[in-house]
């Protein structure tokens, strides 16, 4: 008895040694990001992490949907607002309140090392990080459905990394929390191309049942 309990005691330290190990690397690689800016970067890099500043790619987006698949794009888009909602639900109402890490920006012993543009520092917490989670997520739901038709749209992965990357130059996130929000994204981007998928396959049953 007294063995089993000496064992779990040690499993336990050390998963807590390798955890602060974790978190150690995941504070140096943000500071080594972080200090590449200059004066004349900081402006954009704070307009291009807005959301707002990428609605003509979304209309762009949206477009794409319902020009290619114009009698199923509605069942195309509910499956892009799932993604949204999976993405933006695991990590903003789960994630964030459940593991309750501080944003570098709020953390106390970064404040004389960061680099902040604008004083802005975002919410409290940031793990995990729903723009990477959003991005990440559109990005693979529209590669899942047009990677055959346009290849250009491996670029969207592209857009999701610049939005990712600017998390972390503006010091509001940690490279963990963008690894985390992406893996959260690609589970939604696969899950809403699937339940779109299901949708438009049940439609094009409905008609056939009923006659």
């Amino acid at each position: 008895m007294r063995t089993s309990t000496n064992t779990f005691g040690c499993s336990f330290f050390v998963h807590l040694s390798v955890l602060d190990q974790l978190k150690s690397w995941d504070q140096e690689l943000l500071l080594w990001f972080n200090q590449f800016h200059t004066p004349w970067l900081d402006p954009i890099v704070f307009w291009v992490t807005k959301t707002e500043f990428w609605i003509p790619l979304y209309l762009l987006l949206i477009y794409l949907i319902f020009k290619d698949h114009k009698r199923n794009g509605w069942w195309i888009m509910a499956g892009l607002v799932l993604t949204l909602v999976i993405s933006d639900m695991v990590t903003y109402r789960i994630m964030k309140p459940m593991f309750e890490r501080l944003r570098p920006s709020h953390e106390p012993s970064l404040q004389s090392v960061l680099h902040l543009v604008n004083d802005y520092r975002g919410g409290l917490y940031g793990f995990a990080s729903s723009h990477a989670a959003n991005t990440v997520g559109v990005a693979y739901f529209m590669f899942l459905w047009f990677r055959r038709r346009y290849r250009w749209i491996g670029l969207m992965f592209g857009w999701a990394f610049i939005m990712c990357y600017t998390r972390i130059y503006l010091g509001v996130h940690y490279p963990g929390d963008i690894l985390a929000g992406s893996l959260v994204g690609l589970f939604g981007g696969w899950a809403g191309f699937k339940f779109s998928q299901w949708l438009i396959k049940r439609r094009a049953l409905t008609p056939a049942s009923s006659s």
